[in-house]
């Protein structure tokens, strides 16, 4: 079994030696930060399991939220001495649960040994961080990059723009191992081509006009890590003959220098042109095809998988609340809109929509009559139906009758009437039950994703996350 990381926030000093010895002890990973640093805080925790808070009173509301708004489905558990005073039901709304401390070794390994199980599943997902959907054309892509994340092939990721290529190398670089080390984006379509050697390789002093100190090149400051070749079919034909041959040597000397650089560095590429075509067209080197062309990954078009735009929708929109740049929530009939386009500007058109929807009705409810005057030319299907999605915000009574039944959302199917036996039944451990199958239901629609599963179940988080802990559903 891997263990879990945990992060502790606290300015406590005996209590972060007291639960350091305890982890040490325990053979789990352990981070501390004091909770006067948050931004540090908000940076280690995509790389734990459960988060300890231990902040003085005064700065438990704030942090806590400011934890729990960083991340949707990371455990978080308040330290509390055993004889404070009750902590308030408000903090124990934000919190997965409260801890007294010292605590007492069953209860610390029991709360810890809950978690590796969901871990997985939250790692998983943030590996896979803006490959929202369920199509089998996304799916397909999922299963390529886990099937090459781990190895250190060179992959060359290919698609129309806007299909999201950087987002695939990312989780590539998420999930291989060097996700500790840097991930270097360079667009090479963006360099003028007389600057692009310098960007990649580095310059010395006076190497050129204007080169008024030494400066590393992407290949170094990726050293150890991913170094990611946007739009490599744009690269001029004189640098393809020296990243050819970076990639053969594994060696490079920087601008004005003749000093040979080592370097450990992994290549993802990615490029919307057809790089065949450019080879015929003599725009492109075969061998540096080839060398590149290991693994490749082709990005499907949103036209072709229309059925993922609910989920994007939704993963857009949350990327967009987490950087506190607004909100927006879509009925079902103006989502059935947005899935009959072509989408020449895939995701990326997706995202600019959503974002300029969120300007113009900030916080609100968008109909299909809101969305812009190209999508008026569709026509709502009868009867849409739509795989669950947090698509909708509460419906206000206060809204017009039409537009209201538009978008109330779809009722939850009942199924035939329960018969009671004529023996009678044990009825809470038939509801536990019921409720246990209907807990793993949830989690697995929505692939492991706590938060999700909760909105599903119309339950908190937190409440959902306790339920787990008790149980072993997950």
């Amino acid at each position: 079994m891997v263990l879990p990381d945990i992060l502790l926030i606290d300015d406590n000093v005996i209590r972060v030696q007291q639960v350091e010895t305890v982890v040490a002890f325990l053979e789990y990973g352990l981070s501390t930060v004091g909770s006067n640093d948050c931004e540090a805080a908000l940076q280690e925790l995509d790389a734990v399991d459960v988060v300890f808070v231990g902040a003085p009173d005064e700065k438990q509301a704030a942090l806590l939220r400011t934890v729990t708004e960083r991340t949707a489905d990371l455990p978080v558990f308040l330290l509390v001495e055993k004889d404070a005073q009750p902590v308030s039901s408000a903090i124990q709304q934000m919190v997965t649960g409260v801890l007294e401390w010292p605590t007492v070794y069953p209860v610390l390994t029991e709360l810890l040994n809950n978690l590796p199980q969901r871990r997985d599943a939250r790692k998983k997902n943030l590996a896979l961080k803006g490959l929202a959907g369920r199509s089998k054309a996304i799916e397909k892509t999922r299963s390529l990059i886990d099937q090459v994340a781990k190895s250190d092939a060179t992959v060359l990721i290919l698609g129309e723009s806007g299909t999201g290529k950087e987002v695939v190398a990312q989780a590539l670089h998420r999930a291989s191992m060097r996700k500790d080390k840097p991930f270097v984006p360079v667009n090479c379509g963006a360099i003028p081509g007389e600057l692009l050697e310098s960007e990649l390789f580095g310059h010395e002093k006076g190497a050129f006009t204007g080169a008024l100190t030494s400066r590393q090149g992407r290949f170094e400051l990726a050293e150890g890590g991913t170094l990611f070749l946007d739009e490599i079919g744009d690269m001029p034909m004189p640098m393809q003959v020296k990243l050819l041959r970076v990639l053969q040597e594994r060696t490079f000397e920087r601008v004005g220098s003749n000093k040979t650089i080592q370097c450990d560095v992994r290549i993802i590429a990615a490029t919307h042109r057809h790089l065949e075509r450019e080879i015929d067209e003599k725009r492109f080197r075969e061998d540096l095809f080839y060398r590149l062309n290991v693994f490749p990954i082709e990005v499907p078009a949103l036209r072709d998988r229309a059925e993922d735009i609910p989920y994007l929708v939704n993963d857009l929109v949350g990327r967009m609340e987490a950087a506190n740049r607004g909100s927006i929530r879509l009925t079902r009939n103006a989502i059935a809109l947005l899935m009959q386009h072509k989408w020449p500007g895939n995701v990326r058109e997706l995202s600019n929509l959503i974002e300029r929807l969120a300007i113009i009705f900030p916080g609100g409810l968008v109909d299909a009559a809101d969305l812009p005057e190209k999508f008026q030319a569709y026509e709502v299907p009868s009867g849409v139906k739509l795989d669950w999605v947090e698509l909708e915000a509460p419906v206000s009574q206060d809204m017009p009758q039409e537009r209201r039944a538009s978008e109330e959302s779809v009722p939850v199917p009942r199924g035939t009437a329960i018969q009671l036996p004529e023996q009678g039944i044990d009825l809470k451990e038939y509801l536990t039950d019921l409720e246990n199958e209907l807990i793993r239901q949830a989690l697995e629609e929505c692939n492991g994703v706590v938060a999700h599963a909760a909105k599903l179940l119309n339950m908190r988080r937190t409440t959902l996350v306790e339920k787990l802990r008790k149980t072993d559903v997950a």
